[in-house]
């Protein structure tokens, strides 16, 4: 009575795998997320460049660097998608069987007359064909690595390739950047936002503590760019903790490497300007930002007293990534590094 329902079972019983296809974006890409509980960074990936650069036995994270085989990196709702896929085809062809089962029952006829029988097979999933993983909307910013060539998408920023984990120095330094510009960019709608559930004073709070954030990591971005390229002279010895922190001592470590030092690249007016902002990141991290003698030595900044609290304008902000990015470029021309050192 039920031969298509137990051949169809143990069909189901020796199937191994289900393939279930993901769709590719509008511009070719598919989406991944980092393995890694602790970070789940969801990115994309060229279909073409997952097929032909990519390695059988790694990839990477973008963003925190985190390293596992390429079968990992299905997103959660890939993965979610896959289950309900599987299981409503599964039951799909259950339910057609039983459909196969009770029609070829009903067709033949009751030879007892006083007895009628029939089988009805009602609900249940009748689809037996997949649906494949729906893509995510095309991401904003592609990357194409300058080591392995691959390309990838990401919301935000990356430092690391998905296909060969090279840490890229220059986009590090132009995605700390960016995010600066973003901060500032941003401040009258985070203003606006907080204004509609009535809480005004939280968002200058919010504003005044993002543009202030502002200088710590153009500071700290330009720290890391500055040791990255540093320790790939050959002459030079191991630099001090930090030392790149503090524009004369960093200036001083170049000049005695390559002849060039900040003064070269920058106008007095602008090397002045950035060292009350290096100065004013300085006295944000360790005194709350409230001004001391040492800050007035060091700055030269003759705009406050002893006690008062420091500020940060947006054109400090515009100021502090303009020359930043001089003496990046300018850093890196003179040193004569090949591209493929630094990427």
């Amino acid at each position: 009575m039920f031969k298509n329902l137990l051949r169809s079972l143990e069909t189901i019983e020796k199937t191994k795998q289900l393939s279930i296809p993901i769709k590719t974006d509008s511009k070719g890409y598919i989406d991944k997320q980092c393995p890694n509980t602790d970070c789940e960074f969801l990115f994309k990936v060229n279909e073409n460049d997952w097929r032909n650069i990519f390695r059988d036995e790694v990839v990477w994270c973008p963003m925190c660097g985190h390293s596992a085989e390429p079968k990992q990196w299905f997103t959660i709702a890939q993965v979610e998608h896959v289950k309900t896929e599987a299981l409503t085809v599964l039951q799909g062809h259950i339910n057609q069987a039983m459909r196969d089962d009770a029609q070829k029952f009903n067709s033949r006829k009751s030879r007892n007359n006083f007895i009628s029988m029939s089988m009805n097979v009602s609900g249940g999933h009748s689809r037996t064909f997949i649906f494949p993983a729906a893509a995510t909307e095309a991401m904003q910013l592609e990357i194409q690595c300058e080591k392995c060539s691959s390309r990838f998408a990401v919301i935000g920023s990356a430092y690391f390739c998905p296909a060969c984990g090279h840490n890229s120095v220059e986009r590090m330094f132009q995605d700390s950047l960016r995010k600066i510009r973003a901060k500032k960019d941003n401040m009258e709608l985070v203003r606006a936002a907080f204004d509609a559930v009535g809480k005004k004073d939280d968002g200058e709070l919010t504003c005044r503590s993002l543009i202030e954030t502002c200088l710590q990591d153009g500071v700290t971005a330009f720290q890391k760019y500055c040791e990255k390229l540093y320790e790939m002279n050959p002459g030079a010895a191991t630099p001090p903790f930090n030392a790149f922190q503090r524009l004369a001592q960093g200036s001083d470590l170049w000049h005695a490497v390559i002849g060039i030092g900040y003064n070269d690249l920058l106008s007095t007016k602008q090397l002045d300007a950035l060292n009350i902002l290096f100065q004013k990141r300085h006295l944000l991290a360790h005194s709350e930002g409230i001004v001391d003698d040492k800050y007035i030595k060091m700055s030269g900044d003759k705009t406050y007293k002893v006690g008062q609290h420091i500020g940060v304008s947006g054109f400090e902000v515009d100021d502090l990534v303009e020359s930043l990015t001089k003496l990046a470029t300018g850093l890196r021309a003179s040193a004569h590094y090949p591209p493929a050192l630094i990427g």
